[in-house]
């Protein structure tokens, strides 16, 4: 939890008053997806107005209800080849997911080494 203590050093480089607390600003940190099993560890460096949470977009799509939804989606499909774009180290077919080193290697879960499974690859079209 770098990110919060780095936020905390930031608020208190002029201090209006100490605290053993830490600042009373409250800091917030999401944990966007999941791919990490491990347990979310931290040392408590950033005071004691925190708050870490994670981050869905089902039940943000929910909150912020249809028509902004409707704006968002726009939005996606308007930069799909830009800000949204995606870039794959392979594509993969159905059979070949189901091989044991392309399973070994997806399920690694790395940055920068998503793997694209196209049901049409490979299927032939008579």
């Amino acid at each position: 939890m770098q990110i919060l203590s780095r936020m905390e050093a930031a608020i208190n480089r002029k201090p209006s008053t100490y605290s053993h607390y830490g600042s009373n600003i409250h800091k917030q940190v999401y944990i966007y997806g999941g791919l990490d099993p491990r347990p979310t560890e931290f040392s408590r460096s950033f005071g004691m107005a925190y708050g870490i949470s994670g981050w869905l977009i089902f039940p943000f799509l929910n909150k912020i209800g249809p028509s902004e939804t409707r704006r968002l989606k726009e939005r996606v499909a308007n930069e799909l080849k830009t800000t949204f774009a995606s870039h794959y180290a392979a594509e993969i077919s159905l059979s070949e997911a189901l091989q044991l080193d392309k399973i070994a290697a997806y399920n690694k879960r790395a940055t920068g080494e998503k793997y694209l499974i196209n049901p049409n690859l490979g299927v032939r079209h008579d």
